[in-house]
């Protein structure tokens, strides 16, 4: 099974009502014989709901929800980094390394996450509190290099910096 497979907790996962009138509104953003269009953001919103990852279930689920083959939505969801398809940790750390990034020195910003929280890039915390990732792009060449944690973007890095960064995580 690569990275980007999906796995299977054998559990069907349901939407909280919240969420279901989210979706309806969500739906209403597109002509009503698109509502495939709302794959992405209810991709995102299962994500949230569902443990901060989305199994095979999730996808199928999502799949029917929209009303697209299972296969389709499977597609989308391994494509987009912003899905997590295995369970990540407390804090999902996501190091941008692509070309702006890397000019700026992100390759001695992952080596002070990699050494700070003692993973790999893909790996997860013995305790589930970190996952650090590799990434291609998060979008905000401007103030390379960056990362992002959970929601949350730190730009402008150096080395020192996301030391004293995870450091301040409760």
């Amino acid at each position: 099974m690569n990275e980007r497979s999906t796995l299977s907790t054998g559990v069907t996962p349901r939407f909280s009502e919240e969420s279901l009138r989210q979706i309806e509104v969500i739906f209403q953003r597109y002509p009503a014989d698109r509502r495939q269009s709302a794959v992405m953001p209810i991709l995102h919103l299962a994500q949230r709901e569902f443990g901060g990852w989305l199994s095979r279930e999730s996808l199928d689920y999502v799949a029917e929800l929209v009303g697209m083959p299972p296969i389709r939505v499977y597609e989308v969801a391994t494509f987009y980094t912003m899905y997590n398809l295995k369970p990540v940790g407390r804090y999902h750390i996501q190091a941008c390394t692509n070309i702006s990034c890397w000019l700026c020195g992100s390759d001695q910003v992952m080596d002070a996450l990699k050494r700070k929280l003692k993973l790999a890039a893909g790996q997860t915390s013995e305790d589930k509190r970190f996952t650090l990732a590799e990434v291609e792009c998060l979008g905000a060449c401007v103030n390379a290099p960056m990362m992002q944690i959970n929601d949350d973007y730190y730009e402008n890095l150096t080395a020192d910096k996301v030391v004293e960064i995870i450091d301040r995580l409760p």
